[in-house]
């Protein structure tokens, strides 16, 4: 039986355990920088693959945010609800586009099941579970003297715990995967290319995830195979190949990515001279002005605009070549060329307006704000477009709109210290109640909120 004084000793000794005893809490696996990548044609491709399947799920497809993450594993994921984040490694891996469609399919399946935001009440469920372990096994050491016991106990709340949350991730991948078929059925799209992804990763499997599938955040990839083949079995969209100028475009998509992330060497053992195809031609142009190569490079170019003169990517790619080798005046043209084929890209826009500050001429600075003040509506959080405005602002005498935009870059960038003490300056500058005055006082505030939760309490 337990009095009043047998409790006060257990929950003493309790608290001196837990006084020494790291807290328990979910396991969570150590992360590293993310390396975001931008190019206007791989994301005008990702969304075409992307949006009608946002739609088939019922959510809009301006909602939710797509990146590319610079990173060689086969990967995707989601994150913050409305962000997909998609590897360089699945894109570079993927036969053709229907499986990266397929992956996306799942991934929507996520969003659209809201499983990060259930995924927070399995955590704080996994808490309880470990808390009553370590109470239970405190308990017991208070009254049998014994330290080893609330190890003991501990640690089994903590593995019941961990077993529980995993099991239900596990559930989770296994709702994505019948969503995301479900999406690829509404849109006509064949689920076959989710089936290849999944033969792709059970290579890989052993190398990568525990043996006892019990400890495993997703399903066995043999049993996810099964689920999808018993789909594709039935599923009357199964025969549908990949459109050919869809796949035309893919195999352009990886031929660039190649020519941006390997060396030469690599890209031209892969694509040799003598291949004279499209995505060859585009994936040596990428590798040789990344290899400081620019004659050739451009010549490459030419070849190809010769063949798609009002192409935008290939316009935008000579355009970057003629600007990285400090020929701006011929750069203006063909990005003026590719920006009017392609006014909606704002990284097009960009790239055209940086030639345009680089040429340091008044009548240019004035088109360049103008161009980048729209881009900021789109990507308010694009630090370099922000960093261009404030050159360019600073070049025609705008001081307060110049500070104001390194406010802006700085918030952007998550310094908001500076982000502070440039709104500051701008705010000096302009009329009380004028819209960069309204402007300077949010970032003051956002600034002055981030840099409270910085130093807490």
């Amino acid at each position: 039986m337990i009095n009043r004084a047998n409790l006060r000793r257990m929950l003493a000794g309790l608290m001196a355990l837990l006084l020494v005893i790291p807290a328990v809490g979910p396991v969570q696996a150590q992360s590293r920088p993310i390396s975001l990548l931008r190019d206007a044609e791989t994301e005008t491709l990702i969304r075409d693959y992307a949006d009608p399947l946002f739609r088939a799920a019922g959510l809009d497809p301006a909602g939710i945010r797509v990146f590319l993450v610079n990173d060689d594993s086969i990967n995707a994921f989601v994150a913050g609800g409305m962000r997909m984040f998609i590897h360089t490694g699945l894109l570079l891996r993927a036969d053709n586009a229907n499986q990266v469609i397929g992956v996306i399919a799942h991934e929507t399946g996520h969003i659209a099941g809201a499983h990060l935001s259930r995924i927070q009440d399995e955590l704080r469920n996994a808490t309880i579970e470990q808390i009553i372990g370590m109470v239970l096994g405190g308990a017991a050491a208070a009254a049998s003297g014994n330290a080893g016991a609330v190890v003991a106990g501990s640690s089994l709340g903590s593995e019941i715990a961990r077993r529980n949350l995993l099991k239900y991730t596990r559930t989770m991948e296994s709702a994505a995967d019948q969503a995301g078929m479900s999406y690829l059925d509404a849109t006509k799209q064949s689920s076959r290319g989710l089936l290849e992804f999944f033969g792709k990763l059970a290579g890989q499997e052993f190398l990568s995830e525990p043996r006892d599938p019990y400890l495993r955040t997703h399903p066995l990839t043999s049993d996810r195979i099964d689920s999808v083949q018993q789909h594709v079995d039935q599923s009357p969209f199964s025969a549908i190949t990949d459109a050919p100028d869809l796949q035309a475009r893919h195999q352009r998509m990886v031929a660039k990515l190649k020519g941006y992330l390997w060396p030469l060497s690599r890209v031209e053992q892969e694509y040799p001279p003598s291949d004279t195809s499209v995505p060859a031609r585009y994936a040596r142009a990428v590798a040789l002005y990344r290899a400081s190569q620019m004659q050739e490079a451009v010549k490459l170019m030419d070849s190809l605009l010769a063949e798609a003169p009002d192409d935008p990517y290939f316009l935008e790619q000579k355009g970057q070549i003629l600007y990285d080798s400090g020929q701006l005046a011929a750069a203006l043209p063909v990005y003026t060329q590719a920006y009017e084929r392609a006014p909606q890209q704002t990284m097009i826009a960009m790239g055209l307006a940086q030639v345009e500050i680089g040429l340091e001429q008044p009548d240019f600075d004035l088109s360049a704000i103008r161009r980048l003040e729209e881009i900021t509506r789109v990507e308010p959080r694009n630090s370099r477009v922000w960093y261009l405005l404030s050159v360019a602002y600073g070049r025609s005498g705008n001081l307060p709109m110049a500070h104001l935009a390194l406010a802006e870059q700085a918030m952007a960038q998550g310094d908001p210290e500076t982000a502070w003490g440039q709104a500051k300056r701008a705010l000096e500058g302009f009329d009380t109640g004028s819209p960069g005055w309204l402007r300077a006082n949010d970032v003051i505030g956002e600034a002055q909120q981030r840099l409270d939760r910085y130093e807490g309490p």
